[in-house]
């Protein structure tokens, strides 16, 4: 009870039948937990409410790119359903468990809801972007990816290839970041890659050998 309703009572030395009991908070009412007759304990909860002035957007990260997140790096955030509208965010929360089915983690971006235009449950696009680095990539088109890892068709001379090995890193645009596996000069089969690894295990079988000839 309020201090005003305390004193009224001091005052009247009477109760009324009905008291109001007055929040603390504003929000958005997302919840009552009690109805008319109901009884509440001390502590217990009476209405829940939700304030929309900030709101979290929710982005997937694969594993592999979580050590390339800067928690002070700049974050766009970007919604289908409101075209041309981007908000600035910030990086509140990194997930510190990560799905074992999907790899995925999911990293919390705070944003501002001027105007409270935003909707909960809204989907949107999270655009994180750190410092430029220099990397070696390739075209997605080129990587082989199975249960095994990543590899890649490498040109050894003429028309013989050789089947490699390599760690894949970031993704974006339609390339893919190359962590290990290739130099510099190394000559790649950018188109076709996937018709040539079938033409091998073709000839040769499913595990590949030293070397191919076409």
């Amino acid at each position: 009870m309020s201090e005003a309703q305390i004193q009224e009572l001091a005052t009247n030395k009477k109760a009324t039948p009905l008291t109001s009991f007055y929040s603390n908070a504003g929000g958005y009412i997302t919840a009552m937990d009690v109805k008319e007759g109901d009884y509440v304990a001390e502590g217990g909860t009476v209405v829940r409410l939700a304030d929309l002035s900030t709101l979290w957007a929710e982005a997937q990260v694969y594993s592999s790119q979580l050590s390339f997140i800067e928690k002070d790096g700049q974050v766009i955030v970007q919604f289908p359903d409101m075209q041309g509208k981007e908000i600035k965010g910030k990086i509140e929360f990194v997930n510190p468990e990560i799905n074992p089915d999907t790899r995925i983690n999911l990293v919390r971006v705070t944003i501002p809801n001027t105007g409270n235009q935003l909707k909960p449950g809204m989907p949107a696009y999270v655009i994180i972007k750190n410092r430029e680095r220099n990397s070696l990539s390739l075209p997605t088109d080129a990587v082989i990816r199975d249960n095994k890892g990543a590899s890649v068709w490498v040109q050894i001379s003429g028309h013989k290839f050789k089947y490699r090995m390599v760690e894949i890193g970031l993704e974006s645009n339609d390339r893919v970041e190359i962590k290990s596996g290739l130099k510099n000069g190394d000559v790649v089969v950018i188109s076709g890659a996937y018709l040539l690894n079938s033409e091998y295990v073709f000839k040769i079988g499913s595990n590949p050998m030293e070397g191919m000839k076409m």
